[in-house]
């Protein structure tokens, strides 16, 4: 049921700017599992570490969606507060900066998550 064959097609549709925005997510998920698997499920790039799911990504008209799992939104609730949420999920605005830096930190968190699962 897949529509999209690959991440590089469903990046590929988006204005240069937020194509930009997603290959940086991308390439931090990348740095910090390059075990990770890597391809499309729910109609957006998803990424699984050891069989289990790690995070999801989505461009949307205004915002990129984010998807860590409950876990990985539950333990930077503090950091997350600014943005609008939802159970495992956060919106980034495409009209403020993407605050590559805490994704990085929820990324690397969900991967030693996975690591402890096996």
């Amino acid at each position: 049921m897949e529509s999209l064959a690959s991440v590089d097609v469903y990046i590929a549709q988006f204005p240069e700017v937020i194509q930009h925005q997603l290959k940086q997510i991308r390439e931090l998920i990348k740095k910090l599992a390059p075990d990770v698997v890597e391809s499309i499920s729910y109609g957006m790039p998803a990424y699984k570490l050891h069989k289990k799911p790690l995070v999801y990504f989505a461009a949307f008209k205004n915002h990129i969606g984010f998807y860590a799992t409950p876990s990985g939104h539950t333990a930077f609730v503090d950091k997350l507060a600014a943005y609008k949420q939802g159970k495992g999920s956060v919106q980034f605005p495409l009209n403020k900066p993407i605050p590559y830096a805490l994704i990085e930190k929820i990324v690397a968190f969900r991967v030693e998550e996975n690591k402890a699962v096996r």
